[in-house]
């Protein structure tokens, strides 16, 4: 990524039980925060109204759940012993 990239939609390391599914989890949920924050922006500076922003905010949290559905996250209780360290 370029400068203005990691500037606009910075990620934040992950420290979770390291399976494939958190990890893309993970990336949908910095991404859905980065554009709540982007929504939540427009609409204190008058540029969305109330009830535009909170549909866009619905769509978003929408995928976000399906997303998390597709994935099993939450299926399984998280164990411990089974978490894989980052190295």
């Amino acid at each position: 990524m370029n400068d203005r990239s990691n500037f606009l939609y910075p990620r934040s390391r992950y420290y979770g039980q390291v399976k494939p599914e958190n990890l893309v989890f993970n990336a949908n949920l910095q991404e859905f925060a980065q554009r709540v924050n982007f929504i939540c922006s427009l609409e204190t500076g008058g540029k969305l109204s109330p009830e535009e922003a909170y549909k866009q905010v619905k769509k978003l949290w929408k995928q976000l759940k399906r997303t998390k559905k597709q994935l099993g996250i939450g299926e399984k209780p998280f164990n411990p012993e089974d978490e894989t360290p980052l190295g």
